[in-house]
């Protein structure tokens, strides 16, 4: 059984969020990058409230969970450990796992070809890759925030854009690393309280067939490029807004600049490649999300009290999990109604 990082793909989805607020915004006289003061916090932050999903006497608290968030922010809820310690058992942060369906030596084979999907077939350069201007932007966005490593310039442009994304965050003072969650899981074990992952698995019967599809690069990489260039030059400060506002429990601020619909430019880039296609990722975020789902009703059958944790971009959603939930008869209230 392998994890497999989805952190590229809800990556370019954060990256479609803040190009649309983007182009939402006034235009700019000028085209020059922008660099940020980094995100300070200081005191301990107490983040977002609970949602709070009921239905005869059984309740599931969620926390809403963020990233980019500011490095090294000291976070502490009262409410979060209250109900964690009231609670029977924590759904973890929803994920996927690869399963690999074959032999041992399969196993072993997959690891060179997925290595070597960072690299463009035919080891193409960036320079052949993208058109003289946005070359030009990604060779001034390097500069800009110190973009290098191994075999950079053979890099695929995902790979390129998820490089940029995470240099650009260091330099805000922002990290994508999910602390929040760690510490949630961290608290369940000083309460002893259960902690079930919730996964969804994905079969793979011919590992490397699969797997060199990988290499193939697609227009929608270097679309997804062209949007996290643009992130990186004019849009580090709607990240800032964004983590400040959830670190005061902001979630007005929150569902105000939360991704919407239309901004899923970067994921559609990620997913329509033929490995894609075979793994069955164009529904990804639906399988995760049903998969999320059912663990959430079987827990509040089971349980009196259950804690849970999730993207705060899935509690907002007009069409997500809570949303769900409560078209089907379960109560779901708000962190301002809500509380253990």
């Amino acid at each position: 059984m392998i994890r497999v990082s989805w952190l590229p793909l809800l990556f370019c989805l954060l990256a479609g969020a803040v190009h649309a607020q983007m182009a939402a915004a006034p235009a700019s006289a000028s085209t020059a990058a922008v660099t940020l003061a980094p995100v300070t916090v200081t005191g301990m932050q107490p983040g977002p409230g609970l949602w709070k999903v009921s239905r005869g006497g059984h309740v599931l608290w969620v926390l809403g969970t963020l990233t980019p968030l500011p490095e090294g922010m000291p976070w502490h809820s009262a409410q979060v450990e209250r109900a964690l310690a009231q609670s029977q058992e924590l759904l973890e942060v929803p994920t996927a796992r690869l399963r690999l369906d074959t032999s041992v030596l399969g196993k072993l084979l997959l690891l060179p070809s997925a290595y070597g999907a960072r690299r463009n077939p035919d080891d193409a350069t960036l320079h052949q890759l993208l058109p003289p201007p946005a070359y030009a932007k990604w060779q001034a966005l390097c500069r800009q925030y110190g973009v290098h490593g191994w075999g950079s310039a053979h890099w695929r442009p995902i790979v390129a854009a998820l490089e940029l994304y995470k240099a650009a965050l260091k330099r805000g003072g922002l990290t994508d690393s999910d602390e929040v969650a760690r510490t949630v899981e961290k608290l369940a074990r000083r309460h002893g309280v259960k902690r079930t992952p919730v996964e969804y698995q994905l079969v793979v019967a011919h590992p490397r067939d699969a797997v060199e599809t990988i290499r193939e690069t697609r227009q929608q990489d270097i679309d997804c490029l062209q949007q996290t260039m643009d992130v990186a030059a004019h849009g580090m400060d709607v990240l800032g807004v964004r983590a400040d506002a959830w670190s005061v429990g902001d979630v007005a601020a929150l569902r105000r600049i939360s991704p919407e619909a239309s901004h899923a430019t970067c994921v559609i880039a990620a997913m329509n490649a033929d490995f894609a296609r075979q793994l069955r990722l164009r529904d990804l975020p639906a399988l995760i999300d049903a998969a999320w789902l059912d663990a959430a009703r079987q827990a509040l059958a089971r349980n009196a009290a259950t804690f849970a944790v999730l993207p705060m971009d899935k509690l907002l959603s007009p069409g997500g999990p809570l949303a769900r939930l409560k078209m089907e008869g379960y109560a779901v209230q708000l962190p301002d109604e809500a509380g253990p």
